[in-house]
């Protein structure tokens, strides 16, 4: 047990609630709501350790991007490259709406202004207004995100 004995004490310890929310939230995105990785078949312990490391690499960025819309900022190309950061730049011309209450507020470089176009892809409305996009939103929108990318490539290989 920690004794509270000050200000800073009690704020140490919000602290360590935070990040423990934030581990839950990871959590969560691996489990049954997100990737649902509790369902897998996999039949060797090294195929599960492989799914293990791909689903938490997944659900890192998922929080990620949670996080960025919070203002815990990085930059974009902590998680997208060059051509994925192309592709986020159209779907943010197509996603962006007409009035100043759907733009997106976030500077092209922050993680925050990904976040946004990712959260939109995931079915987030864009309003400020409305609760902002959780991990689940984030993680739909990252899926819908990587089957643009795949379908561009598919594209560039019929072409």
């Amino acid at each position: 047990m920690v004794r509270v004995k000050t200000k800073e004490d009690a704020l140490q310890i919000v602290s360590w609630y935070c990040m423990r929310w934030n581990v839950e939230q990871l959590f969560r995105t691996l489990k049954k709501q997100g990737l649902d990785i509790e369902s897998s078949q996999m039949e060797t312990g090294s195929g599960l350790m492989k799914l293990g490391i791909i689903a938490l690499f997944v659900a890192m960025q998922t929080i990620q991007l949670t996080l960025a819309r919070e203002g815990k900022d990085q930059l974009v190309s902590v998680i997208f490259d060059e051509k994925e950061c192309h592709v986020l730049a159209k779907l943010h011309e197509k996603l962006e709406g007409k009035t100043i209450k759907q733009k997106n507020p976030h500077s092209v470089h922050n993680l925050s202004w990904a976040a946004w176009i990712i959260a939109r892809l995931g079915g987030w409305k864009g309003y400020r207004s409305e609760s902002p996009p959780g991990p689940i939103t984030m993680l739909r929108g990252l899926k819908r995100f990587q089957s643009i990318m795949e379908g561009i490539q598919l594209a560039k290989l019929c072409a």
